[in-house]
């Protein structure tokens, strides 16, 4: 009997040799694990480095450009659905003051050609209102009494009458010295002469101050809306 055997067993229970039995299972399966599981992590990291090659090569970081892109707003609140798919921020502003400094533009007194026209029944009132026009810095074209179309027919303070270019130039400038005036255009009205055409209602223009303020004011530049982005 061997001095392992514990006393009291033997036969089959007999241990031989002279060393201690292994008690611990062999690690193969926490090794075959660890192998499983690191293959795993090589796998992935390679399918996730593969997937960004293809983004890289296709353009997939295109998507988020657009994205981004639409984000910011100009002036106008116009969305850009693409970079670079419209002018950039400064050129959008430079072409807005432009067309604001061309359209906003008003001519000046005396660049502007003024016909005073009375259809009342009070005599003198065309002189009058010229020569207080003309003391304002209008030039003065023709002064008497109103055609027949017009004579003893405007029930108002007047009526400023021009070519059609005049709508948004001279026609603005003259109403304010006589801003209860109604305004009216002819596009077969030659020339860039404008009306002044005393009507019934009339008392007297626009006091000189009041009239001076509406004129800095209409001849003050536009402000133009500064581009914004909206941040996402």
């Amino acid at each position: 009997m061997s001095m392992l055997t514990p006393p009291g067993m033997g036969g089959k229970y007999r241990i031989t040799g002279d060393k201690y039995p292994r008690m611990r299972p062999h690690r193969r399966r926490g090794r075959l694990a660890v192998v499983v599981v690191g293959c795993g992590a090589v796998l992935g990291v390679a399918g996730w480095g593969t997937l960004q090659l293809i983004d890289v090569f296709t353009g997939g970081g295109g998507a988020a450009t657009a994205a981004g892109a639409s984000c910011s707003r100009d002036a106008t609140g116009a969305n850009r659905t693409k970079a670079g798919a419209g002018p950039s921020a400064s050129a959008a502003v430079s072409t807005s003051a432009s067309a604001a400094g061309g359209a906003g533009a008003v001519p000046r007194p005396a660049q502007i050609t003024v016909n005073v026209f009375n259809a009342t029944t009070r005599s003198g009132l065309a002189k009058t209102t010229a020569d207080e026009l003309k003391k304002r810095g209008f030039r003065i074209g023709e002064v008497g009494n109103a055609a027949k179309q017009y004579d003893k027919k405007v029930t108002g303070a007047g009526l400023l009458l021009g070519p059609a270019s005049s709508l948004n130039t001279s026609l603005p400038v003259l109403a304010t010295q006589l801003t209860a005036a109604e305004r009216r255009t002819d596009a077969a009205r030659p020339g860039t002469a404008v009306d002044l055409i005393i009507g019934n209602g009339f008392k007297a223009l626009t006091s000189q101050a009041d009239a001076t303020k509406a004129l800095t004011a209409l001849s003050a530049p536009q402000p133009t809306a500064s581009t914004k982005k909206k941040s996402c």
